[in-house]
């Protein structure tokens, strides 16, 4: 299988390095008002997020599959072609330096 980076970033996927593809898959979000609630003597607002379509998510193709977040993953739940990075592995600071598998709509 050909996989296709829907990121905006490289990714290590067991020692195998996938560059971007220079498009990235996004959903859509509306976020309002609900309130406001106090900090330490100062109003902070709150805000309610509703997510919609997915934009930027390629039509289904045999042999390609599409490296994806995992909201976006989540937000196509009809498509078994889209994967996103699981089990990370991250540096001694704890920064994310790849993975070792794909999460899938399989199953779901």
């Amino acid at each position: 299988m050909k996989l296709i980076n829907l990121t905006p970033h490289e990714i290590n996927l067991c020692g195998t390095r996938i560059p971007a593809s220079g498009y990235v898959a996004r959903v859509t979000s509306h976020r309002h008002q609900t309130g406001e609630i106090e900090v330490d003597g100062k109003s902070v607002p709150t805000y309610s997020i509703t997510f919609g379509a997915v934009v930027g998510l390629q039509p289904e193709q045999d042999g390609i599959g599409y490296i994806v977040s995992a909201m976006i993953r989540s937000a196509a739940p009809e498509r078994r072609d889209v994967y996103s990075p699981a089990d990370l592995q991250r540096d001694a600071a704890g920064v994310v330096i790849g993975c070792g598998s794909l999460d899938s709509n399989y199953g779901c």
